[in-house]
This record gives structure tokens, sequence and C-alpha cells, in this order.
């Protein structure tokens, strides 16, 4: 069996220090053959930057993901996007922009089509269509030379009837369709009726006792003002790593088993 863990989005520095103290026990105990996290907010709760995915590689992820903040640093944006660093934007943003939406990793005897896709609705930019540019990753005639074990997508999007419609649209086609975005765990894990792993949310990586991340104190200000206050990221206190474990068969590349997973730490 082949198993695939995928960690939700990792916020800033305290999300980084939770995968440091959490992760390397977690891969002792699950043992997965490939380790996937988003990483659209790594930096400092917005974007990517070089040293932060050169940290989360040492503590043991192998490839990222991403998502509306993707080119939210715009001075390292080629050097992410050049090719070397193991990251993934979204396929569906415009033809031309750097980077890449899709790669074939290898983990040990097997390949697996990653994917990584962006919702458009409630969002804020006019990304191309991520049901038409999944057909069109998938009708890619040298995928069936590849031999594939797995095909697994972060489905990067606000709205959870998007991400659902996603899930039916792909139903058959894929091994595992794993939400990101919202930063809370949805509690609809499944394995679909033709054996996709599923969930809607996968959750995040980050402060615990806050809002979706951040420190509560300043987003309570501005939900009773409606004045928009400066996002504060703590660096210490109590954290969440979110994830899931999807086991998949390579030989049918359909997902047997789903386990969400929650750990708490104290940074």
């Amino acid at each position: 069996m082949l198993k695939i863990l995928f960690i939700g989005d990792i916020v800033g520095k305290i999300g980084r220090e939770t995968i440091k103290k959490i992760l390397p026990g977690l891969k002792e105990d699950l043992k997965p053959d490939l380790t996937i996290a988003n990483g659209e907010n790594l930096a400092h709760g917005k974007g990517v930057s070089l040293s932060a995915l050169e940290e989360m590689m040492g503590a043991g992820i192998n490839w990222f993901t991403n998502g509306d903040h993707t080119f939210s640093r715009e001075k390292q944006i080629e050097a992410i996007y050049s090719g070397e660093p193991p990251i993934l934007r979204p396929a569906n943003y415009s033809s031309g922009v750097p980077g890449k939406g899709c790669a074939v990793i290898k983990a040990g005897k097997h390949k697996i089509l990653l994917i990584n896709l962006i919702g458009r609705v409630f969002m804020k930019m006019d990304y191309d269509c991520p049901f038409r540019k999944l057909d069109e990753i998938l009708a890619n005639p040298d995928l069936a030379k590849e031999n594939l074990s797995a095909i697994i997508i972060d489905m990067h999007a606000e709205a959870t009837s998007e991400k659902i419609a996603l899930k039916h649209y792909a139903d058959g086609r894929v091994s595992a369709l794993l939400g990101t975005h919202t930063h809370v765990m949805t509690a609809d894990s499944q394995i679909t009726e033709k054996g996709a792993g599923y969930i809607t949310d996968v959750g995040m990586t980050g402060l615990a006792d806050g809002v979706i991340g951040i420190d509560k104190e300043n987003i309570i200000k501005s939900f009773l003002t409606q004045i928009k206050y400066t996002h504060e990221l703590p660096e210490k206190g109590k954290t969440i790593l979110s994830a899931i474990l999807v086991t998949i068969n390579p030989k049918t590349a359909k997902a047997v088993a789903v386990k969400p997973i929650i750990r708490f730490a104290e940074i």
C-alpha cells in the first residue's frame, strides 16, 4: 500500500516550529511514503520564501502545494518557481505565470501525480476554470506512459460547494481530492463511491488559540468596528497540526483508507 501524508496550510513561524516539533515523530509512527504540505502561508502567514521552504524540507516535508498567496513575495518568485524547489502553484492561474501546476513525483517504486488547483467562488482573482484545467491535465497522453500509482489533488478554495462539486466531477479519475484554504478541518473525510479519498478542508498548522492562525484580539476588534486592523501572528502559544493520511492501493490507484490527524503542541 501507498501512504500519503498531507498537511494543512502551515501558517508562519509558529506553524513551522509546530512542524519541526511534531512531524518527525508523526512520520515515525505513520511511515508515509510521501509527505506533502500546503505552503502558501509559510512566510509570516502570507506567501513563501526559500528559507522557509528549506526549513520545512529539513523537517521532513517532500513537496508543497499553494494557493491565493502563491505570488505574495515578489522578490523571490523566480527563484521559488524556477523548477528547482519541490513546490507547485495552482494549475489554473493564467497562462504565462512562473511555476508549474502539477508534477509527477517519485516515492520509492511509485510515481504519483500531484495537482494543485484553486477555486473561484468568493476568491479575489479571476482564475481559470479548475474543472476544465483538471480535464486538460488528465488528458495529457504522456501521463499514460508514467504507470501512475496515485493522483492527488489539492483544491485550494473557499466555498465548500465548489470543492464538493469537484469531488463528484473528479470521482473515478483521481486517488484523492483534499481541500485547503479555510484553515478549519471539516468532519467529512470519506472514500467516495468510485474510490477517491476526500475531505473538504484539511485544516491548518499554526496557532490554535486564535482565529484561523491569527491573534484573536485584532480580529475581534475588526468585527466590532468594521475597521481593518493589522493581522498579528504570535510566535508562541498553543498550536495545532492538522493533516490527513490517505492509504492508496497502487495497483488500482484507489484509496482504501483516510485518516484525519490532529496534534497539539506548545511552542
